[in-house]
């Protein structure tokens, strides 16, 4: 049986070092970049590994390169949500899955939060619906990791910083291992 951390940095050797839509850093830089953010501020492991992982679910399924050639949400939090729930426990999986409802709250609920997204979040947040309604945010309020999500997609948005260096991949197969092994 392969392990997890096998599988992920097989995802990653596959299409990680694709453009990232639309901004200047790769997919494996952008998710590198956003688990470095998540370390800086002494997050536990899962929330890491959520950062880490957060757009795994691009991986998983085809999409074009060009954000121009969107036309639809192509759900890659739930596509990658379900992917880490088999294999690591919500802690790591729900942060993922609500990530991209956690940039509509921030745009309902954060009035200076619109000003920050790249132009490709822009974009893409069109395609996700947009801000959520006052209903959706008191929904989103109900789900058990909505603040972690909420951290989550504020290390997402940071980065994107073509010059940051950050830890290689292989250095998290250790963390990646125990996060797994503990899966409840």
């Amino acid at each position: 049986m392969m392990e997890t951390a096998d599988e992920v940095m097989g995802l990653f050797a596959g299409r990680g070092g694709g453009a990232y839509f639309g901004e200047s850093v790769s997919m494996l830089e952008h998710m590198l970049q956003a688990a470095h953010f998540a370390e800086r501020v002494a997050a536990p492991p899962e929330l890491v590994l959520a950062a880490l992982l957060h757009d795994v679910g691009h991986f998983l399924e085809p999409v074009p390169e060009d954000i121009a050639e969107w036309h639809s949400d192509a759900k890659h939090e739930e596509l990658g949500g379900r992917w880490l729930a088999k294999r690591f426990g919500p802690a790591v999986s729900d942060p993922v899955r609500l990530h991209v409802p956690a940039k509509r709250y921030l745009c309902a609920t954060d009035p200076g939060y619109f000003a920050k997204l790249s132009p490709a979040s822009v974009i893409t947040l069109k395609l996700q619906g947009g801000p959520m309604s006052p209903s959706e945010v008191q929904a989103f309020e109900h789900e058990p990791y909505f603040r972690e999500a909420v951290r989550v997609r504020t290390w997402d948005d940071e980065g994107k910083v073509p010059t940051l260096v950050t830890r290689e991949l292989a250095s998290y197969r250790a963390m990646i291992e125990a996060v797994a092994a503990r899966r409840s």
